[in-house]
């Protein structure tokens, strides 16, 4: 077989790896996302059960970068402290080897029973929670099936002329095979689908044995990297959880290939058959990581705090050129591509203030309550900035497609304006009447208006997805949320009724509070929604009218 026939194969196999990969993790997300977030949250009381939460989020999710990005936002809203946080991505990345481990056993009966199931499950509901547990079955089928094909794919390789050499060369160059085992992980953004693949190459001994201990650490050394790349726009206390990860995760896979070089490890693996070795070599180094974020978090959290004063608004500063260029009125394509990218930027503040504006809302803050103020005023520009941008096209020179997709953006621009405005008008002038009378909300309240928050959070950052990808199936689940907002909304004013008539004394002083809360969630979740009717639309997915 042709060597390029043999890597197209191989590439495919990978391909449909990482894919499946991405459908479990967005199935899980899809059906499960506001529970788990709020599970979550509600586990950290000590360090041990905030390193099995994580783990158990790993595992459900298929990825510890994932976790360590969640996580890392409850720190940066104040839900969370950074010692706790730091212990539960250290779970998190214990729990994704042990998934490693799960998808290493002989399921292979199961993939033409869990595509089979999930493509029923996807096909015949119209409900969205089993619409994704059929997306999740077959993501994991698919999963399964990949790593069959990797291994075929992977078996003339042993025969060729040119990997060899390669692995040859390697095998006298440790630190290169680290290196770029680190930037497969990179590119990956998934040390799951790593280590399954070096799994199932050494398996068809394609990998030497001399090179499974740098290849694994080369990829948790790349994972560590990835979290604290994606999460590097946060706020001082999410930065601090990405980065004490990647000090006992990162900085651990360095300490352990040093004394790799000089005394060599390869002998605690020999007995086991190599894919064996690679997922076992896996799981004990993070399980070494996860004893480490028992024992070092509140180490590694002082030393960080020394390394990163306290300085600004909480990460808030946001300085930038605006996407959007003059010289390109002239050619409507570029101006729309301009408007797209600054209405992505538009994206990023409008979240941003709803997490930030939440954490305020538990913890009120004077000066920063200003700078929401101040976020708020910049929104403000842009949309304004959008808006007469897109004014300034020339309309003969625009087609039926291109002018669909200017009048998409400008609705687009209205409503993340109007959410802003409710955040900083709404919401935030509650937290400082909240600041004002000294009151605070009873435990369940508060955990009523987190949930319904953090479900609205969710749908936000599925919405701006959607107002990038243009994805009908999110599309399609983000419309029904409503639903879900509807109920716990009804389930919260329930409840709160039930406290003030037992007397409880929180629940009556922030009585207005509460109730107005939910009213505000709920319009910015009905807003968020609004953003994706367009794609609705195109697909007939909506009625023209609710009345019968």
């Amino acid at each position: 077989m042709p060597g390029a026939l043999i890597f197209l194969n191989l590439a495919g196999a990978v391909a449909l790896l990482l894919w499946a990969t991405h459908m479990v993790r967005s199935g899980v997300e899809r059906a499960f996302g506001a529970g788990l977030d709020a599970r979550l949250r509600r586990a950290f009381p000590d360090a041990l059960r905030a390193l099995g939460a994580g783990g158990v989020m790993a595992m459900a999710l298929q990825s510890a970068t994932a976790v360590a990005l969640l996580v890392a936002g409850f720190a940066a809203s104040g839900h969370v402290v950074a010692a706790r946080g730091i212990a539960a991505v250290a779970g998190a990345d214990l729990g994704s080897a042990l998934m490693t481990r799960i998808l290493r056993l002989d399921l292979s009966l199961l993939v033409p029973v869990l595509l089979l199931l999930g493509v029923i499950a996807f096909r015949s509901s119209t409900e969205a929670r089993w619409r994704q547990l059929g997306r999740i079955m077959i993501g994991i089928g698919l999963l399964l099936l990949s790593l069959r094909l990797i291994g075929e794919a992977s078996e003339p390789l042993r025969d060729g002329e040119v990997l060899p050499l390669v692995l040859g060369y390697l095998s006298r160059d440790w630190l290169t095979a680290f290196l770029l085992a680190a930037l497969m992980t990179w590119l990956f953004h998934s040390s799951i689908a790593a280590i399954l693949l070096i799994a199932a190459l050494a398996d068809r001994a394609v990998i030497p044995p001399i090179l499974l201990v740098p290849l694994v650490l080369g990829i948790n050394f790349g994972a560590a990297l990835v979290a604290v790349y994606l999460g590097r726009g946060m706020a001082r206390a999410g930065q601090m959880v990405l980065l004490g990860n990647l000090l006992l995760r990162g900085a651990g896979a360095l300490a352990v290939f040093a004394l790799h070089l000089v005394l060599p490890v390869d002998a605690l693996l020999a007995a086991l058959p190599p894919g064996d070795a690679v997922v076992m070599g896996h799981v004990a180094f993070n399980a070494l990581v996860a004893l480490g974020g028992l024992l070092l978090a509140p180490a590694a959290t002082r030393a960080l705090e020394a390394l990163m004063p306290p300085g600004g608004r909480r990460g808030i500063s946001r300085s930038r050129e605006t996407a959007l260029k003059e010289a390109d009125l002239a050619l409507p394509a570029r101006a729309l591509a301009n408007a797209t990218r600054e209405l992505l930027a538009l994206c990023e503040r409008v979240e941003l203030m709803l997490s930030e504006v939440f954490r305020l809302y538990r913890r009120p803050e004077r000066e920063a309550l200003a700078a929401l103020s101040s976020l708020d005023d910049e929104v403000d520009a842009m949309h304004s900035a959008i808006k007469l941008h897109l004014a300034r096209l020339d309309e003969g020179a625009l087609d039926p497609e291109t002018r669909a997709r200017r009048d998409e953006i400008l609705s687009a621009n209205i409503r993340l304006e109007q959410i802003a405005d409710i955040i900083a008008q709404g919401i935030a002038a509650k937290a400082r009447k909240k600041l004002k009378r000294g009151v605070d909300f009873s435990d369940a309240g508060w955990e009523e208006l987190s949930g319904i928050h953090a479900e609205v959070q969710r749908n936000a950052r599925l919405a701006f997805n959607v107002l990038m990808t243009g994805d009908v199936d999110t599309a399609r689940d983000l419309a029904e949320s409503k639903e879900t907002i509807r109920r716990l909304e009804q389930e919260s004013e329930e409840s709160h009724h039930e406290r003030l008539r037992a007397g409880i004394t929180a629940s009556r002083e922030t009585s207005a509070l509460h109730v107005d809360t939910i009213r505000d969630l709920k319009e910015i979740n009905s807003l968020l929604v609004a953003l994706t009717y367009p794609v609705l639309q195109r697909e007939g997915m909506l009625r023209q009218t609710r009345l019968r």
